[in-house]
């Protein structure tokens, strides 16, 4: 097969072992029809030059790419709602290889959050929806293709707005009818494929820990430290802790600057570089609405917007327990370590809102004042301004105070509440005001990401076999990405 010069296979997780994960084989699909191809990404790790039908052979047939020892479906556990379940895995998908990265692609781009990654990161590919394992349970392994479209768009409109994510590499049509409850069935199949950082869960750890199973923990710490978090001393449990809360918390962060809504913050949706990925019933918010949930069957709120820094901070308490297990005299570390998630919340939210308003920090407290006018405005004006136009209107600080309030919004822009942010804003110098000259920023609105067009997207797709939005919109994504560089 012929790659990239540059493709650098290390399929590092495979050496951990049977306890870890178990050899699995692909479904074998009636078809495989290429919808989405993301030369972009794979670029990162070599794969750029294969043709279609080495695209389909790779991630549709699932053929191992030269240097990899064949598919594993990832064991581990999980709080799901906040319910230990001993019967999770990879159930719908497995670990199709591991690669280096081309090298200086990290520092292009600020994709995740792990600390002094040498140039060469290792990145997974991950399937979805490539068949049953012997984690299904009663599941059929597959994935619908809305599920896979909507993952495509969730990941995309979160990389363009400067959120750690996993990038999705792949989605190719499988041509089986499924049946679910949750979408008109019979429904269309599809197999994804997701670039990330890691795919070591919190729920990997604590498969170890439910067993009691030091050695898995202490193989499976040291395994994660030297390859994500390297500044991190061997057998540190707690100065590994540390760099994940950190990570988690940056992470956090800019999930709430960008408006989203994960929906499933269980802990085996949360690995340790601190990068979020598996989108399932995400949304992000048409407006400030701190209950905002986006699971239909997230009765509760438990993971709705606001609460989702608690959330992650309870799946770090989690994660904390199972250290606990290898690091039994330094529990206090672990402690120290895990109540830093708050102060570092904090301290990346602030980062994170002038980032999106696309201005330099001044002071601790100047930033902070930003960021409470930023959030007491969107409250107040609600609807009327909703969230994303906020950040597209005053890009660059007060010095586009014109564009925006020669806008279509310019009348929201009044009231004690803008008088506070107008301040606060102009205190803050602007960070690249280069940017400004893109032309996104001609435009009238912002690309936002509500369900209504979610939906349309789909909907030509199943009624026409229409793509074209849905491709439209994934350069318009693209395009925005360049232009805000966050």
């Amino acid at each position: 097969m012929p790659v990239s010069p540059a493709y650098r296979p290390d399929p590092r997780f495979f050496d951990l072992g049977p306890d870890f994960g178990d050899p699995v084989s692909a479904a074998d699909f009636p078809q495989t029809i290429l919808r989405v191809r993301n030369d972009r990404a794979a670029a990162d790790v070599g794969l750029e030059t294969l043709s279609d039908d080495e695209w389909l052979s790779s991630f549709g047939r699932f053929h191992p790419l030269p240097g990899q020892p064949g598919p594993v479906a990832m064991r581990y556990h999980g709080h799901q709602f906040r319910t230990y379940n001993p019967d999770l895995g990879d159930g719908r998908g497995f670990l199709a290889a591991q690669l280096r990265e081309v090298g200086g692609a990290q520092a292009a781009s600020d994709r995740v959050a792990s600390d002094s990654a040498p140039p060469g990161r290792l990145l997974d590919l991950g399937t979805k929806g490539s068949g049953q394992t012997p984690w299904s349970r009663r599941g059929d392994g597959r994935l619908t293709l809305k599920g896979g479209m909507r993952e495509v768009l969730a990941a995309a409109m979160l990389e363009s707005l400067g959120v750690p994510t996993c990038r999705i590499l792949s989605l190719i049509e499988t041509g089986e009818a499924l049946e679910r409850n949750d979408e008109p069935s019979p429904t269309r199949s599809a197999v994804m494929v997701r670039l990330s950082h890691s795919h070591i869960r919190f729920g990997t750890f604590q498969r170890a820990a439910y067993y009691g199973r030091k050695d898995q923990l202490e193989v499976l710490q040291e395994h994660a430290r030297s390859l994500y978090h390297p500044s991190v001393t061997p057998g540190d449990a707690p100065g590994f802790l540390a760099a994940v809360v950190e990570a988690s918390a940056r992470l956090t962060a800019r999930w709430i600057a960008a408006g989203f809504v994960h929906g499933v913050l269980n802990t085996d949706n949360l690995n340790v570089t601190g990068e979020s990925f598996d989108y399932g019933p995400w949304r992000f918010l048409p407006h400030y609405d701190p209950a905002f949930t986006a699971a239909y069957f997230d009765n509760s709120g438990l993971y709705a917007f606001a609460r989702q820094p608690e959330a992650v901070f309870w799946n770090l308490t989690q994660l904390a327990g199972c250290l606990k297990l290898i690091a039994e005299p330094q529990v206090a570390a672990l402690t120290e370590a895990l109540n830093g998630f708050g102060p570092a919340y904090i301290r990346h939210l602030r980062a994170a809102f002038l980032n999106r308003l696309g201005v330099k920090s001044l002071s601790e407290a100047a930033d902070q004042r930003l960021l409470d006018a930023s959030l007491a405005l969107l409250r107040d004006k609600g609807e009327a301004l909703r969230w994303e136009p906020l950040f597209f209107d005053w890009f660059g600080g007060f010095s586009s105070g014109a564009r925006a309030l020669g806008g279509g919004r310019g009348k929201v822009y009044q009231g004690e509440a803008f008088d506070a942010f107008r301040f606060a804003l102009l205190e803050h110098e602007p960070d690249r005001p280069e940017r400004l000259e893109h032309p996104m920023f001609a435009a009238a609105e912002p690309e936002e990401m509500l369900i209504d067009e979610v939906e349309t997207i789909w909907s030509a797709i199943d009624q026409g076999d229409d793509w074209s939005p849905l491709y439209a919109k994934l350069a318009r994504l693209e395009a925005a990405r360049q232009a805000w560089a966050l």
